[in-house]
């Protein structure tokens, strides 16, 4: 196992940091880095913002669910698949030509694009020492979110990111089975159940050990938990709302 291999095994998320700096040398880099992510057809069809500002991210906390580490991280980062750009500098060689940009194809693309240059930037990061911890949150209230950091048409935040230096070590969450997922010359049926099995009773000793036997819930029964739950069923107006899949 080679030293990149080791660093995005040991991947670790980060919920408590230090009261240190993320320096602009370290987030350009890792900005940098993460432009160099596979893009379809080169698009790009993404931005990041940066949280800094205290007051701000004191609001894009609360926005998120009260998750105070976004309030204490030194850099909050809000990735954002951007059509909107593309729309922009577009206009002026369409020809009178109609523009697909609002396409379901075309939201994919920039939704996808998003997700790789931020895992990009995550491994980035933690190559410099610093931690990371994804934000779902930040689609709990996203038209209030999105107000707030003047998000224009066809510009939608995807997920936050906590960055800074790591104040905590956690234990790495295992993950399913190499088997549940490596599918070979067509997806096979017959491989869900039992690797599933045995990662359940994986998931059951680690919940054990890091609660102190508080909880042991297979993975399966807390799936079936999340799958019961209407979680952000607001996203599809939303999105429509800001132009998205139009086509």
């Amino acid at each position: 196992m080679n030293e990149v291999i080791s660093l995005i095994k040991n991947h670790r998320s980060i919920r408590k940091f230090k009261n240190e700096p993320v320096t602009e040398e370290q987030l350009n880099e890792i900005i940098s880095a993460a432009q160099c992510a596979s893009t379809s057809s080169n698009v790009q069809a993404y931005s990041v913002i940066a949280a800094t500002d205290p007051a701000l991210k004191k609001q894009l906390a609360e926005l998120a669910g009260n998750q105070a580490y976004i309030e204490e991280c030194p850099v909050f980062l809000i990735w954002c698949a951007d059509l909107h750009r593309l729309d922009q500098v577009t206009a002026g060689h369409m020809a009178g030509r109609e523009s697909y940009v609002d396409s379901t194809e075309n939201f994919i693309v920039a939704t996808v694009d998003a997700a790789l240059a931020a895992q990009t930037a995550a491994v980035a990061a933690e190559s410099l020492g610093l931690g990371i911890v994804y934000i779902g949150g930040v689609r709990n209230r996203i038209a209030e979110l999105s107000e707030l950091l003047n998000l224009p048409e066809l510009v939608y935040p995807v997920f936050g990111m906590c960055l800074g230096v790591p104040d905590q070590e956690p234990g790495i969450r295992p993950r399913l089975p190499v088997e549940a997922v490596l599918h070979r010359n067509g997806y096979n049926e017959e491989r869900i159940q039992e690797p599933v099995q045995a990662y359940d009773q994986t998931m059951q000793r680690y919940l054990s050990e890091r609660t102190g036997g508080k909880r042991d819930t297979p993975w399966s029964q807390i799936m079936a938990d999340r799958l019961a739950e209407p979680i952000r069923l607001h996203m599809r107006e939303f999105l429509s709302g800001k132009g998205f899949m139009k086509k």
